[in-house]
């Protein structure tokens, strides 16, 4: 079993999240926690495995939504590194699909920013204590989701998306245009193009405008669920 790493008799918590502001938050809501501190924090990928490596931190908070790189990403490379690291994920996605990547990846925990902070404390000591915490609002479809076999289900084609591409999909569907992805994700507009292409060639779309339907369509059912 493996043991956080602590100082002081607190557990030390390491943030990543690219929004400066939900670092301050959170640093403020874990710090005044008599067993928690936070010893650091990184706004990007890079940032994070340096500070990771030095300061070993018994626990992580990881904002999957980063900037030019996927936290999803920085959480395969981490528990490759380290299979036993403890990984909690906040993000602004509440969507089944997003929490059954982190969970495979390698998350203990997925908790969304839409919840209480209460909900991020409960969530860290579940995962300290051994265990792994699911959002009951959707634990029911995750479980149901990950207990599927390899194939792809009818209507699921969406899990054949890679994570860049789901997020690309997810910025289309809420209305912004490929020159605004691709600020948003810190890439080049030939690179939101080239995901786009793939996703119309793994969905079987025509072209844009049916790619923009059906990312409407999954925004929708998504919001519904």
């Amino acid at each position: 079993m493996t043991h956080a790493k602590t100082t002081s008799s607190k557990t030390t918590v390491f943030i990543v999240d690219d929004h400066p502001l939900v670092r301050d938050w959170l640093t403020r809501l874990i710090n005044e926690e008599v067993d928690l501190v936070v010893c650091g924090s990184a706004g990007n990928i890079d940032e994070a495995n340096v500070a990771i490596a030095r300061l070993r931190p018994g626990i992580l908070i990881i904002d999957i939504g980063l900037r030019g790189k996927s936290g999803l990403e920085l959480i395969r490379t981490l528990v490759d590194q380290n299979p036993d690291q403890l990984i909690l994920v906040l993000s602004m996605h509440d969507e089944v699909v997003y929490a059954q990547r982190a969970y495979r990846a390698g998350a203990r925990g997925y908790v969304s920013k839409r919840q209480t902070a209460e909900k991020v404390v409960l969530a860290l000591r579940r995962i300290l204590a051994g265990g792994i915490y699911i959002n009951e609002a959707f634990a029911e479809t995750l479980t149901l989701r990950l207990g599927r076999q390899r194939n792809i289900a009818p209507g699921d084609e969406i899990s054949l998306l890679s994570d860049r591409e789901l997020e690309v999909f997810r910025l289309l569907s809420a209305g912004h245009k490929n020159s605004e992805i691709a600020i948003e994700l810190s890439v080049s507009l030939k690179t939101v193009q080239s995901y786009c292409a793939r996703i119309k060639e793994k969905l079987n779309l025509r072209n844009a405008t049916e790619l923009l339907q059906a990312a409407t369509r999954w925004a929708d059912a998504q919001n519904n669920q």
